[in-house]
């Protein structure tokens, strides 16, 4: 085995979560769906050598974080909900280095069709 350390890219695509978010009172009643994409980037050297998922970013922990903040109270803006996965990911799991996340939002209230808005935010641990 290597002695070097490594940056690993894990990324979770296209999860899929339904939510009570926006401005408009409409949206916060009747809810809508949201999906999310998330790179993940930690020094997976450790898990390499073990073998074990106690080592790694669990990937599986991750989407139920980010569940967690989709499902849970209101936010008025996406820009909130993506810096608050950021934030809790990066507390959550201290080899994490750096991270992009994308949420995008299906339903949005305009008078024009959009498939879509999507907003996405990086996050890098401080050394």
């Amino acid at each position: 085995m290597s002695k070097h350390s490594s940056l690993t890219r894990l990324t979770i695509s296209n999860a899929v979560y339904f939510g009570y978010h926006g401005v408009r009172n409409e949206e916060q009643a009747l809810g809508g769906k949201y999906e999310v994409d998330a790179d993940l980037y930690y020094d997976s050297t450790q898990a390499v050598v073990s073998d074990d998922v106690s080592d790694a970013l669990n990937y599986e922990e991750a989407v139920f974080i980010i569940g967690e903040i989709i499902t849970s109270d209101p936010y008025n803006l996406v820009e909130t909900i993506v810096h608050e996965i950021l934030d809790s990911l990066m507390d959550r799991f201290p080899r994490l280095q750096s991270a992009s996340v994308r949420v995008r939002k299906h339903s949005v209230p305009v008078r024009q069709y959009i498939e879509y808005i999507e907003v996405e935010q990086s996050m890098k641990r401080e050394s």
